[in-house]
């Protein structure tokens, strides 16, 4: 046995060079090509291959390359040397950026989406072997990227000259550098993109894919499946049933659980069968308002039908591998709000009753778009974030009163009253959790910097 499994970085990022522990005897060798359990606890990503290909070269000096494909690669030696070349065809400060190794039955290299790959072998009855994390279709060509072999500002230094080299036609014919197309990476979708967090998250991701139900019908399995999902990396789902009291009703009931608790469970799967980040947004209505302040721990007990259809949702996204759930209270952004509807009341001189026992903060969209790209960036550990503005813990009529002040009113024209005062001879009214003020320090600890906005402003 030669040693342990180990890593090396290299000047291409996440192009990792794995060292492998080989146990020869008298009969051979014999080696571990891929051990999950351990190549992932040294640092490996566990880019969960779904195919094994092999590719068997007769002579010495079979040069082949340089491919980029859209998937991750893990490449090695069934038997065999080979030289490895890898080219970094992704748009960026390392593109054109290129690394060699020599490889044999002790070397692996782990190649990342849109890193080009070439090799050429050294010896005759060379096995080259590789796993990948997606199916190849022959009808599958978006996202490959080429670059010819011999590109002098590559500056590629073949063991075997390229003249004296076996190649394919196809091979010679690739572009140069200059005149290649970089590689696609996957993009970025936002799922609710015309809602008023959709809005937030656009700015902040202008190059992002941003649908609504017009475009894709998150309820109708046939337009789920007939989506793209492979193209994208990462899914922010901002889309949801929002009508709280609609929920109470029959018919809304059936479109709150369709909404809220289906679709999600339907991202959960998507997300793992295409190794996605799905970012899900969840609500303080999940719990029952008994504490003062809420956790991430705190165990789910939503009092209403929206809030428990908005629970299974996260138990379905919690199944996720990599997944990021948002959990926010009284989000306020670019459309209809109460900050909004309270200014159309003072600017008409009307002096409102607004519940004053319900207790949390305001999350301005800017705030939970920007939490949410926070996460991404940093790359979080996965799980569940509480996220909502800093600031002192209010009710619905202190914010109404503030906004009552900035339009030049007086704050005692807002009277403050009970949940169970507004709503006395409602019907079909959904039960709200009088304490909805989530804790910060988790996303805190991530570096995020909870901002602190104007009460009463937008």
């Amino acid at each position: 046995m030669t040693g342990r499994f180990s890593l090396e970085t290299t000047a291409i990022p996440g192009l990792l060079i794995c060292r492998l522990p080989v146990h020869r005897d008298a009969r051979g060798w014999f080696k571990e090509n891929w051990q999950r359990a351990t190549m992932t606890a040294a640092g490996l990503p566990d880019f969960e291959p779904v195919q094994n290909n092999m590719s068997f070269n007769l002579e010495r000096g079979v040069t082949r390359g340089i491919h980029a494909e859209p998937w991750d690669k893990f490449v090695s030696s069934a038997q065999g040397r080979y030289f490895g070349a890898w080219v970094d065809l992704r748009p960026g400060p390392t593109h054109g950026v290129v690394v060699t190794t020599e490889v044999d039955e002790s070397v692996a290299v782990f190649v990342p989406r849109g890193v080009g790959n070439a090799y050429q072998t050294l010896d005759d009855r060379v096995t080259y072997s590789y796993l990948v994390n997606d199916h190849w279709r022959a009808d599958r060509t978006a996202g490959y990227a080429y670059v010819n072999l011999g590109d002098p500002t590559l500056a590629i230094d073949w063991p075997i000259p390229l003249s004296q080299a076996e190649l394919s036609d196809k091979d010679r014919a690739h572009p140069s550098l200059a005149q290649s197309l970089p590689a696609t990476g996957r993009g970025t979708l936002i799922l609710g993109g015309n809602g008023q967090l959709g809005r937030a998250l656009g700015q902040l991701y202008p190059e992002a894919v941003r649908v609504d139900i017009d475009r894709l019908d998150l309820t109708d399995p046939a337009q789920v499946e007939a989506w793209p999902w492979a193209d994208f990396e990462t899914v922010i789902n901002a889309a949801a049933w929002t009508a709280v009291d609609a929920a109470e009703t029959p018919e809304g009931r059936v479109g709150a659980w369709r909404a809220n608790a289906a679709v999600p469970g339907r991202l959960a799967r998507l997300a793992i069968e295409h190794r996605q980040r799905l970012v899900h947004i969840s609500s303080d209505y999940v719990f029952d308002g008994s504490h003062d302040r809420w956790t991430e721990q705190d165990e789910l007990c939503p009092l209403s039908v929206y809030g428990q259809s908005k629970a299974a949702g996260d138990l379905a996204v919690s199944v996720v591998p990599r997944h990021y759930l948002v959990r926010t209270s009284w989000v306020v952004g670019d459309g209809k709000n109460f900050i909004k509807t309270m200014a159309d009341l003072a600017a008409c001189g009307i002096a409102p009753k607004v519940v004053g026992d319900q207790i949390g903060r305001l999350t301005h969209t800017s705030n939970l778009a920007a939490c949410v790209k926070h996460l991404l960036e940093v790359e979080a550990p996965y799980g569940t974030y509480n996220c909502t503005d800093g600031g002192d813990p209010v009710s619905w009529a202190d914010i109404a009163r503030a906004v009552f002040v900035a339009q030049g009113r007086a704050a005692d024209q807002v009277s403050a009253v009970t949940t169970e005062e507004y709503y006395a001879g409602q019907t079909l009214i959904a039960p709200r959790p009088l304490h909805s003020l989530l804790d910060l320090s988790k996303l805190q600890a991530t570096g995020y910097v909870v901002p602190v906005y104007p009460l009463g402003q937008l």
